[in-house]
């Protein structure tokens, strides 16, 4: 059982909720992103809704040895969102869930709140505490890297969509012995509005971009090449396409559209894959469609990465790989500064189940 307490937290207190807090509560759990990633909130959402939070579902949760925090403003007392840890498993776990109200969202509050309930929750003898996050979360996912949570996983079709469906949930994980310091993504995101130089502009790859990706990646000549050279499902790349802030953040993968800067328009794709960072390394992968070949766009696009890559990151190198008959691809590495190095025999997969050989290129900080 946790104790009912308040629990300063620097920008934020942590308090047990009260019926004074039904009107913010509503107000916030009204919010779209809000009601977004909490499927179990009714909706629409209204003050009876959160008065039976406060006095129901939140006393219930203390009573069965869980806790149930406002974050609440250190001045005004206002509610500004909802933090709680469920009760230990069998083998003693402790889950924690929040939400942030959208007027107070970018400004650490639930960071705040996260780190301060985990030590709490530590000091109270809990073994672990860990959190699940819908894949898309990525507001959430940041605030437990921001707590010193470690990203541990995956896990496939473990929560619900609203409207139905299952979606994939990462995983986050606290242990006492963890410093507790903030884990930075070893590559940040791209700036507001992308990087440009002016023709080509690189953006994360979102799931509106999902259309224009699969179209791109079934042509016949980006198909030749592709590893494995299939064109994929288009379930496939719904997925790929708004799991991509998620793989970017976690290490996996920095996956971006190349759009035509004048008028925004889907040219293609590229990504830094492989991410290694110990050896501070990635490679270059990209496509273009045929409408805007012959203009130098991924030429412009590789070196718009490579700059960004080599000013703005701890990467120190670069590399990619081509088939012998890609020439084009060939040319767009020389022209962005990559040096040709050896021929790997029968390394990419092939059509029917053959094997062709892989030219390797490097580019160095």
């Amino acid at each position: 059982m946790f104790p009912r307490e308040t629990i300063p937290a620097g920008p934020v207190t942590l308090r047990p909720p009260a019926e004074s807090d039904a009107d913010a509560i509503a107000r916030a759990c009204a919010d779209p992103e809000t009601q977004r990633f909490i499927p179990v909130l009714p909706r629409p959402y209204t003050r009876e809704h959160a008065v039976g939070y406060i006095t129901g579902i939140a006393e219930e949760g203390w009573r069965a040895g869980g806790a149930e925090f406002v974050m609440a403003d250190p001045d005004s007392g206002e509610a500004q969102g909802v933090i709680g840890l469920k009760p230990a498993d069998r083998f003693g776990n402790v889950e924690v869930g929040y939400w942030v109200a959208p007027w107070v969202r970018g400004k650490g509050v639930a960071t705040a709140a996260l780190r301060a309930v985990t030590g709490w929750a530590f000091d109270h003898g809990a073994p672990r505490v860990h959190l699940v996050a819908e894949m898309e979360n990525v507001g959430s996912q940041k605030v437990a890297l921001g707590a010193g949570f470690r990203h541990e996983g995956l896990s496939r079709g473990a929560g619900p969509i609203p409207g139905g469906g299952r979606a994939d949930m990462a995983l986050f994980g606290r242990l006492p012995g963890d410093s507790g310091e903030p884990i930075r993504p070893f590559l940040p995101f791209l700036p507001p509005g992308g990087l440009t130089d002016g023709v080509v502009t690189l953006t994360m790859l979102t799931g509106d971009d999902a259309p224009a990706y699969q179209l791109v990646a079934s042509l016949p000549d980006v198909v030749k090449y592709r590893v494995p050279p299939e064109a994929p499902p288009f379930e496939e790349t719904l997925y790929r396409c708004r799991g991509a802030a998620y793989r970017w953040l976690v290490g996996i993968q920095a996956e971006m559209a190349i759009r035509d800067a004048a008028t925004g328009a889907y040219a293609g794709d590229i990504q830094l894959s492989h991410l290694t960072p110990p050896m501070r390394e990635a490679m270059v992968g990209y496509s273009l469609h045929s409408d805007f070949r012959g203009r130098g766009l991924v030429t412009r696009a590789v070196q718009l990465l490579a700059e960004w890559a080599f000013t703005k990151t701890s990467m120190r190198r670069l590399i990619s790989g081509t088939n012998p008959d890609n020439l084009a691809s060939q040319a767009v590495l020389e022209r962005a500064g990559f040096t040709r190095g050896q021929t790997q025999k029968e390394y990419l997969p092939g059509p029917g189940g053959t094997w062709t050989d892989n030219v390797e290129w490097l580019r160095l900080r």
